[in-house]
C-alpha cells in the first residue's frame, strides 16, 4: 500500500481535474479503481501460481510456455530496465515539487533534491529483507496518519458543495466524456499502480498462495476508498475550479483550514509518503533483473548477491542509478505517461492473455487462486488497457518502439543466453 500511495495522488489530483474540466473528475478515479480491481484478479491468479522473485518475468515465461515464454519474459525485463527507473524518477520529482513549498527552489534546486532522494533510498535498501520489513511498517504509519488527517479535516471543515453525479444536461455515457475519462485515467491509474508489488517478492512471502491475492485485494479496496474520500474531502474545502490550478493541493488545503504552520507539517508528511513509496518501488523492481539473470536469461552480473547481506545489490544499484539520471532529465507529466505506455502491451495485456494460456494448459486444475467470473475479467482487462494505451497519445509510439527494439535485442542475444545456460549446465 505504501507503494500505491506515493506522491501520485497529491500531484495528480489537480492534473485530473484540469483534464476533465468539471466536477465529474471523480469518475476518472473510479475508473482507475475498477481497472486496478480487474487487473488485480489476473495478478492474483498468476502470483499464487508462480510465487517467485521477479513477478511478471516468471508469469510471462511460465504462462506462454517454451515457444513464446522466453521472448515475453525478456521483453518484460527489457522494458523494466527503463520503466522502473521512470517510476523512481516520477516519485523523486514529485517529492522535489512539494519540497519547494517549504523552500523556494528553482529548476536546478528541484533537480538536486530529486537526485538526493534517490540516493538516500538506495542507501536505505542496501540491507537484508528482514530489516527492510521493519522500516516499511514505520513508513506506513506516517502514510496512514497523513491520509486520515486530510480526510477528517476536509469533512469536518466543509465549506463548498460538491457532487460527482451528473446534472440533468450532463451524461457519463457520452463518447466525449469517455474520451476525457480515458485521458485523465492515465494519471489516476498511475496513482493506483503498485497493488501487485508483492508479486515481485513472491519468493520471500510466507504462504504465498493465500497471502499474495489477499495483499492485492486489500490494497486495492483500501487505497480506492482512501483516494475517493481524500478527493471529495479536498474539494469540499477548495472549489474544484481553484484546485486544478494548485501545485501544492494538500498544502493549500491545510493552509485554508489551519493556517501556514499546519500546511508546512502536511507538506512534510506528503514528502514522507513520497519517500515511503519510493522505498517500496525500488525494493520490488530491484528483484526483476536479478530474477532474470539468475535464470540465465539476462546479463549475468545482475544475478550477483551481496556477499554478507544476501540481497541483489547489482540490480538495486542499477535501478537506483538509472532512476537518479531520469530524475534529472524528465518532467513529472512526461514520466507518468511514459510509464504506462511502456508497460501496457508487454506486461498488462500480455499477462491477461497469459492467464488464458495457463488455464488451457493446466485445464483449470492445480491453480491455487481462480479469478471470479472468468473469462470476463480477462476480456475487460484487455479492452481497458488498450483504451488507456490509446489515451496516452503520442507516447504510445514510444511504447511500441521500445517493444520492437526489445524483440530485435532478444533474437540478437538469445544464442548468447542459451550458450551461458549450456555452460552452466
Amino acid at each position: 500500500m505504501i507503494d500505491m500511495i506515493g506522491i501520485g495522488p497529491f500531484v495528480v489530483m489537480p492534473l485530473v481535474i484540469g483534464m476533465m474540466g468539471s466536477h465529474l473528475f471523480l469518475w476518472a478515479w473510479i475508473f482507475g479503481a475498477a481497472t486496478a480491481l480487474i487487473d488485480g484478479m489476473i495478478w492474483s491468479e498468476l502470483g499464487a501460481s508462480f510465487p517467485l522473485a521477479g513477478g511478471s518475468y516468471n508469469f510471462l515465461k511460465q504462462s506462454f510456455g517454451k515457444k513464446w515464454g522466453p521472448l515475453m519474459a525478456f521483453l518484460f525485463v527489457w522494458q523494466t530496465c527503463l520503466q522502473a527507473p521512470l517510476v523512481v524518477a516520477s516519485g523523486a520529482i514529485g517529492f522535489a515539487q512539494y519540497s519547494s513549498y517549504l523552500f523556494p527552489l528553482g529548476y536546478y534546486g528541484k533537480k538536486t533534491v530529486s537526485g538526493i532522494v534517490v540516493i538516500l533510498i538506495v542507501l536505505l535498501l542496501y540491507r537484508n529483507i528482514k530489516t527492510i520489513g521493519k522500516i516499511s511498517v514505520l513508513l506506513w504509519i506516517g502514510v496512514i496518519i497523513t491520509i486520515l488527517w486530510i480526510i477528517i479535516s476536509g469533512f469536518t471543515h466543509a465549506k463548498v458543495d460538491y457532487t460527482f453525479l451528473p446534472a440533468k444536461d450532463e451524461s457519463v455515457f457520452s463518447f466525449a466524456f469517455m474520451l476525457l475519462v480515458g485521458q485523465a485515467s492515465v494519471k489516476t491509474i498511475y496513482s493506483y499502480l503498485g497493488y501487485y508489488n508483492v508479486c515481485h517478492l513472491g519468493g520471500e512471502i510466507i504462504n504465498p498462495e493465500r497471502n499474495i491475492p489477499r495483499s492485492i485485494f486489500i490494497s486495492i479496496f483500501g487505497i480506492a476508498a482512501l483516494y475517493l474520500c481524500m478527493n471529495v474531502s479536498i474539494v469540499h474545502v477548495i472549489p474544484w475550479q481553484e484546485a486544478m490550478k494548485s501545485n501544492f493541493i494538500v498544502s493549500t488545503f491545510m493552509e485554508k483550514i489551519y493556517g501556514t504552520r499546519a500546511a508546512m507539517i502536511a507538506t512534510l508528511l506528503v514528502m514522507w509518503i513520497a519517500f515511503a513509496s519510493l522505498f517500496a518501488v525500488v525494493l520490488g523492481y530491484s528483484r526483476v533483473p536479478y530474477a532474470a539473470a539468475a535464470d540465465g536469461s539476462f546479463f549475468p552480473v545482475f544475478a550477483k548477491l551481496h556477499p554478507t547481506k544476501n540481497f541483489p545489490y547489482i540490480s538495486l544499484l542499477f535501478i537506483g542509478g538509472v532512476g537518479f539520471i531520469f530524475s534529472l532529465l524528465f518532467r513529472l507529466g512526461e514520466a507518468i505517461s511514459a510509464i504506462l505506455a511502456m508497460r501496457i502491451l508487454v506486461q498488462f495485456v500480455a499477462q491477461a492473455i497469459g492467464v488464458v494460456e495457463l488455464r488451457r494448459r493446466k485445464k483449470g486444475k492445480n491453480i491455487p487462486f481462480k479469478m471470479w467470473l472468468y473469462p470476463l475479467p480477462v476480456i475487460f482487462s484487455v479492452l481497458i488497457w488498450l483504451f488507456v494505451f490509446y489515451s496516452t497519445g503520442k507516447v504510445a509510439l514510444l511504447g511500441l518502439l521500445l517493444t520492437l527494439l526489445g524483440v530485435v535485442a532478444f533474437y540478437l542475444t538469445k544464442n548468447l543466453w542459451n550458450k551461458d545456460k549450456t555452460i552452466k549446465g
